[in-house]
């Protein structure tokens, strides 16, 4: 008997056929010939992008850099002589340029790039509806988490470009008063009147009270007693303030003659005298202190008595004999009705010797 087996189907893939290959490699240099055309027009276009941004970028950071440093040399040219005495310090006009610049480097460099990306992808047929729909929805929910971020950064921009106080001012923010130190973005630092150092955030800050811009008024107050010559005591003060604008450094903090305004209140036993000077800013305290021991020496040397001096008294005038006398009493006359009313206290009855006082007590 004999066994036959049908032979078994080949299961690897025949090879195409000549002409097929051909076909396909055909085809494909067609498609690469129809298209390299608007490949390369494409890269040429995003490289011509790019560049041209880069560019730019270079050139606005450094023609911003250049303005910056052209104001610094500006703040310290003037800085020491009279009229940087009438304008901002150095110090302060170099952080003020340093962070505007800042800002506008970056605000710069964020609208060139971000306008190059998105040219980029319009040159890559790529549809940027969802993208800048998702970049907006993303942005409200980053702005909404970080708002109080936000609200320090726009409020620091403002204050820097409105120039509302800078290093070197003092000013009340509200929360916390003292020297500016540094000037941020973000947060302020204060140096208290104790050296404390406070830190503000920008967005805390409702009101600022700047007491270093324009000028500032010193005043003070003068109390002497009630009986004097308020004519003699304006002409005291008035030389006073005189002989004082004429001194040195007082000469360039006093901007007006010390004037006497007149009397602030009237007491029985004294008058308040207000006396005001126009001063440089940031300089009225000074004046102040100065111009108080000033008066006070000059009232010493006139005669003239303050309220609370010790009136030394006058020894021409007798003393009144009366003065030691008592006042008079109506139980010192025995005829008087009082006296006649009040009777003396009896003089306790004598004790027998032997005799007890009570619980065996006896008196021997």
């Amino acid at each position: 008997m004999f066994w036959s087996a049908a032979p078994a189907p080949d299961s690897t893939p025949r090879p195409s056929s000549l002409d097929e290959a051909q076909r396909t490699a055909n085809d494909a240099a067609g498609w690469v010939e129809q298209n390299w055309s608007t490949w390369l027009s494409n890269s040429l276009r995003i490289i011509l992008i790019v560049l041209i941004a880069v560019a730019m970028r270079h050139l606005i950071r450094r023609a911003i850099t250049k303005l910056i440093a052209r104001m610094n040399r500006t703040a310290q040219a003037v800085d020491g002589t009279a009229l940087g005495s009438l304008l901002v310090n150095a110090e302060r006009r170099r952080q003020r340029s340093e962070a505007i610049g800042s800002v506008l480097r970056s605000v710069a460099s964020f609208l060139i790039m971000g306008t190059a990306a998105l040219t980029v992808l319009s040159v890559l047929k790529i549809n940027l509806a969802p993208l800048l729909a998702s970049a907006g929805v993303a942005g409200v929910a980053i702005g909404f988490g970080a708002r109080n971020l936000v609200t320090d950064f726009l409020s620091g921009v403002f204050m820097i470009l409105e120039d509302q106080y800078g290093v070197g001012d003092t000013i009340d923010a509200g929360v916390a008063s003292g020297e500016v130190i540094e000037v941020g973005l973000r947060v302020t630092k204060l140096r208290g009147t104790d050296g404390e150092i406070w830190y503000v955030r920008n967005g805390e800050v409702k009101r600022i009270g700047n007491l270093s811009q324009g000028w500032a008024t010193a005043g003070v107050d003068v109390q002497v007693r009630s009986d004097e010559d308020l004519d003699r005591v304006r002409e005291v003060i008035v030389r006073t303030g005189e002989d004082m604008q004429k001194s040195e450094p007082w000469s360039e903090r006093l901007w007006e003659p010390v004037e006497v305004l007149g009397l602030n209140a009237i007491y029985l036993d004294s008058v308040v005298i207000r006396v005001s000077a126009k001063t440089m800013p940031g300089k009225a305290l000074g004046v102040e202190r100065e111009l108080r021991w000033r008066i006070k020496r000059a009232l010493d040397a006139e005669g003239i008595r303050l309220v609370g001096r010790p009136v030394e008294p006058d020894l021409e005038t007798a003393a009144d004999p009366a003065a030691t006398v008592a006042a008079p009493s109506v139980l010192a006359n025995p005829t008087s009705p009082q006296s006649q009313a009040t009777a003396p206290i009896p003089a306790p009855a004598p004790v027998p010797p032997g005799a007890t006082l009570g619980k065996g007590i006896s008196i021997g």
